[in-house]
C-alpha cells in the first residue's frame, strides 16, 4: 500500500513549481522590486514555490516508485 503522491504527481508538482519559479523571478524582474509589499509577495510565492520544488524533488530521489 502506497502513502501519499505517486511518482506521475510528484512529477507535476515538481514542473508547476519550477514554472511559477521562473514566472516569479520574470515578475521580479519586469517589475522590480520597488517597495516592501513586491518584495514580500514576490518572497512568500518564491518561498511557496521553491518549498514545494524542494519537497517533490526530495520525494522523487528517496522513494520507490512503481
Amino acid at each position: 500500500m502506497m502513502n501519499g503522491p505517486g511518482k506521475g504527481e510528484l512529477r507535476l508538482r515538481l514542473g508547476l513549481s519550477l514554472a511559477g519559479l521562473a514566472l516569479v523571478l520574470v515578475a521580479g524582474i519586469a517589475r522590480g522590486m520597488d517597495g516592501a509589499a513586491t518584495v514580500e509577495v514576490l518572497g512568500v510565492a518564491g518561498f511557496f514555490f521553491g518549498g514545494t520544488a524542494l519537497i517533490s524533488a526530495r520525494g522523487l530521489s528517496r522513494r520507490e516508485h512503481k
